[in-house]
């Protein structure tokens, strides 16, 4: 399975390791597990085009406001936006999974949603800040699901 994700605080990169780390051991008891190829996308990651179906990972970063009726102005991660939108990267998206803090009520995880609304894409499931292990063992199951359903 192939993950893109932006970490800005470090993190969404430490739940995304974590995650990896998972599906290694998961691998490890049965050779079928999926495992994850995780891509970071940054400021100086060169657009290109996707081959194979991913999934993308975004913490919520915002400009002012509540997040709802203003200030949901994205900061700090159009680079993945921008990664995602290149070339026909959008369909091969497979769904989005947001992080953030939940102090911040209607701004919770804006940034996967609004990423999952404008590429058409499922919002499949979001953590706190570094996300727990029941998390990382439930999103690691449900990303599986959806990866066979999708390459089927």
């Amino acid at each position: 399975m192939n993950v893109l994700f932006i970490s800005i605080s470090g993190n969404t990169r430490s739940f995304v390791q974590r995650l990896q780390r998972f599906a290694e051991e998961e691998n490890q008891k049965d050779p079928n597990a999926l495992i994850i190829h995780a891509k970071e996308i940054d400021d100086n990651t060169p657009e290109e085009a996707e081959t194979e179906p991913f999934f993308a990972c975004v913490p919520t970063y915002l400009e002012g406001g509540n997040g709802v009726d203003n200030g949901d102005q994205e900061i700090l991660t159009e680079s993945l936006r921008d990664y995602i939108e290149f070339h026909n990267n959008p369909k091969l998206c497979l769904g989005v999974i947001g992080s953030g803090n939940k102090n911040f009520n209607e701004q919770y995880c804006l940034t996967a949603k609004q990423y999952a609304e404008q590429f058409s894409a499922p919002f499949l499931a979001d953590f706190e800040l570094r996300g727990t292990d029941n998390e990382i063992h439930r999103i690691y199951q449900l990303l599986c699901e959806k990866w066979q359903a999708a390459v089927k």
